[in-house]
């Protein structure tokens, strides 16, 4: 049963990755298709994140009364047929609303992959460890859906519509898996009167704090790193055909280098009592990474750059929710990860917006600066994780201490 759990669990997750990549792997093309700008663009992002954040706030109670079942296979058709009106869309009202459908489905999977993950694997007993090794489908998502989109419409010659669709397609075939799957009974919806309670505590707080910046950066780099490298790429010479098929190549990198961080972390065993540790130092690594990418005269240093942020992010999500987890009976799991991830969100509508407005009147490279000083305070606020660890704040549903 836990294994085919863990089955679910993988391919929600999966699913999420190609819903939270999809906007960044046309961006490009997007803009083009519309004749928006990149703040107009920015602001399709915004809308993405802020249904995401009502969305998680709904979904965690209709898990509770449901299932997951109902959830799993709601989001992923919602998820697929949004991708197909994306595919379809020639203005920016329609685009806006497969943008919002997009979160919806994305949503739903988040919810139902991310709470059955740390019950699924590693016998409940690593929660840190599990989201790791399951956050590392999120990585390969990241990774083939811009390479399959870039792949489509520059090797293949196929249409942005067909290429878009055809991604669609498969995200469909997962529901259809998911209509067949059976399921645990596990408690892990939101609660609002569970959420109300655990709100003051400050390891809920701190955890909420440390995912809205590192959210902020990861869709940053989700959504601008293919159109920075295509920036790069045309001012090196190539045509802006070449350039955007080559950007969507570095942005795959990306989530390569994303994967191969969270399945290596997964390897270690009991991230949970060293994971504050993990996220401090990834947030360190991707302080310095994201100052080369900004000052990069070539493209190979800024794709070297890319490379390393996405290794330094790689763990950061996943350890964060692990950590928290590791403080909390599983009973609650739905709750915190509600809060935690709800709140989280509010980063992902101000930082790549905010570049995008930056970016108007100068390049994106000019605009990275601001994202290199919310990895400084998501150090900070590793730190402070430890400490409210250490705290242990009171409430019935917190569990002791490992010794």
């Amino acid at each position: 049963m836990k294994n085919l759990t863990a089955v679910v669990a993988i391919t929600a997750v999966f699913t999420l990755a190609v819903c939270f990549i999809m906007l960044g792997s046309v961006s490009t093309e997007l803009m083009s298709r519309l004749g928006i700008d990149a703040n107009q663009f920015g602001t399709l992002v915004t809308l993405f994140s802020f249904t995401c954040m009502i969305v998680q706030l709904l979904v965690g109670p209709l898990v509770d009364k449901w299932g997951h079942k109902p959830l799993a296979v709601a989001g992923l058709l919602t998820a697929g047929l949004s991708i197909f009106l994306l595919g379809f869309a020639t203005t920016y009202a329609v685009a806006s609303l497969a943008t919002v459908l997009l979160g919806i489905g994305a949503i739903c999977c988040n919810t139902v992959g991310n709470t059955l993950l740390p019950v699924a694997l590693f016998e409940g007993k690593d929660p840190a460890r599990a989201s790791n090794f399951g956050c590392g489908f999120v990585g390969l998502g990241f990774v083939l859906i811009p390479l399959l989109i870039s792949t489509f419409m520059g090797s293949l010659g196929l249409s942005y519509t067909v290429s878009v669709c055809l991604i669609g397609a498969g995200v469909l075939a997962f529901a259809v898996f998911a209509m067949t799957a059976t399921y645990p009974r596990v408690s892990t919806g939101f609660s609002l009167s569970k959420a109300v309670s655990l709100l003051p505590n400050p390891v809920v707080l701190t955890a909420a704090a440390a995912l809205a910046c590192y959210i902020g950066l990861e869709w940053t780099m989700n959504n601008w790193t293919k159109p920075l490298m295509s920036e790069m790429f045309q001012a090196g010479g190539r045509d802006g055909v070449n350039a955007a098929r080559n950007a969507g190549y570095v942005l795959a990198l990306f989530g390569l280098a994303m994967g191969i961080g969270r399945f290596g972390t997964s390897a270690v065993r009991n991230v949970s009592a060293i994971g504050t540790t993990i996220i401090a130092g990834a947030s360190l690594v991707a302080i310095v990474a994201l100052l080369v990418l900004a000052k990069a005269q070539g493209a190979g240093l800024a794709i070297l750059a890319v490379l390393v942020i996405g290794l330094a992010f790689a763990p950061m999500f996943p350890t964060i929710v692990g950590v928290t987890f590791s403080k909390f009976d599983p009973s609650v799991y739905g709750s915190v990860f509600g809060i935690i991830f709800s709140i989280g969100l509010i980063g992902s509508m101000i930082l790549p917006k905010a570049i995008g407005r930056l970016s108007e009147n100068r390049s994106l490279q000019q605009s990275l600066p601001i994202a290199a000083v919310i990895a400084g305070i998501l150090l900070v606020l590793a730190l402070a994780m430890r400490l409210a660890g250490k705290a242990r704040p009171s409430g019935q549903h917190l569990q002791p201490k490992a010794s």
